[in-house]
């Protein structure tokens, strides 16, 4: 049957089917039948907006947080933002995210660890408001063919998982790996330096045979436990958070190539790594309190 139009079907006497057109009744598409605003990545803008209304009061009375060259977030493109990574459940990344929605107008996707994706419920909460599997070929899509900004952390979990006497020492940024996604999409690297990540929920040791039974990355004992009790796994102290936002990083290559130079990717990341390093020294340096700024 060629004709697309809906249709109903009436049993004949001789038990033949027969299509009688309904005129009025417009041609169901795949748009109409979307339920949802959940994107391909499972990000939902509903979701969004919401979790935006309900972080505000954290963001702006608990955090108080402060940005300096907010600016040079580019207004439109793709571009892959980077940042030094800290605190047990580290709250850098919802504040970053939250804070370049709220005054760049822009989406940010969040590059994480695929861990997430395995925890029920998180994992869906996680996608609906933004995360994203922290795996080469995603980030490129999103920053190559969609023109998104997208957020990485290139310490990974080293980063969170380091202990407060480690605090502010970034850890090594992997291989370079979030340097050749640029290079191959195309858009510039922007370092971002934080500040209050670490004070926020600092580790004060690690227990590794209850993260090994549980299946996690780290397990950690922080001083927010110790403090509040089962309350100190999820709330984070009122440490006051500042972010500086350093000049983009372009690279002059062309994109798509087969492959990259190792060494210069390897160079790229460590000069990167140093530029957010020595930008949190000088921001601590000038910085006059942990929960005042």
């Amino acid at each position: 049957m060629t004709d697309q139009s809906p249709v109903t079907a009436v049993r004949t006497k001789t038990t033949a089917v027969v299509p009688i057109r309904m005129p009025d009744m417009p041609v169901a598409t795949a748009g109409d039948l979307r339920r949802s605003d959940v994107d391909e990545w499972g990000r939902s803008e509903r979701f969004r907006s919401l979790t935006r209304r309900l972080y505000e009061p954290i963001y702006s009375k608990w955090f108080r947080v402060e940005w300096d060259g907010m600016a040079k977030i580019p207004a439109e493109g793709g571009a892959l933002l980077v940042a030094n990574h800290a605190g047990a459940i580290p709250s850098d990344a919802p504040v970053i995210m939250h804070g370049i929605e709220k005054e760049r107008g822009r989406p940010v996707y969040g590059l994480a660890d695929y861990f997430f994706r395995t925890v029920p419920v998180v994992s869906t909460l996680w996608a609906r408001g933004g995360g994203v599997s922290a795996r080469p070929p995603n980030a490129y899509r999103l920053l190559r063919e969609q023109g998104q900004l997208v957020l990485d952390f290139p310490e990974g979990t080293k980063g969170p998982s380091k202990s407060f006497t480690d605090r502010y020492q970034l850890r090594r940024f992997g291989r370079g790996g979030f340097v050749e996604i640029a290079m191959r999409a195309g858009v510039p690297v922007v370092p971002i330096a934080v500040t209050g990540s670490e004070e926020a929920m600092p580790v004060l040791f690690r227990v590794p045979a209850v993260a090994k039974v549980l299946g996690l990355p780290y397990f950690p004992i922080t001083a927010n436990v110790m403090v509040m009790g089962p309350l100190g796994f999820v709330l984070p102290l009122p440490a006051k958070f500042k972010l500086r936002v350093l000049d983009p990083i372009h690279f002059d290559v062309p994109p798509d190539q087969e492959r990259y130079s190792k060494s210069r990717v390897m160079e790229e990341s460590e000069r990167i790594r140093n530029l957010i390093q020595e930008a949190v020294y000088d921001m601590l340096r000038v910085r006059r309190s942990v929960w005042f700024g």
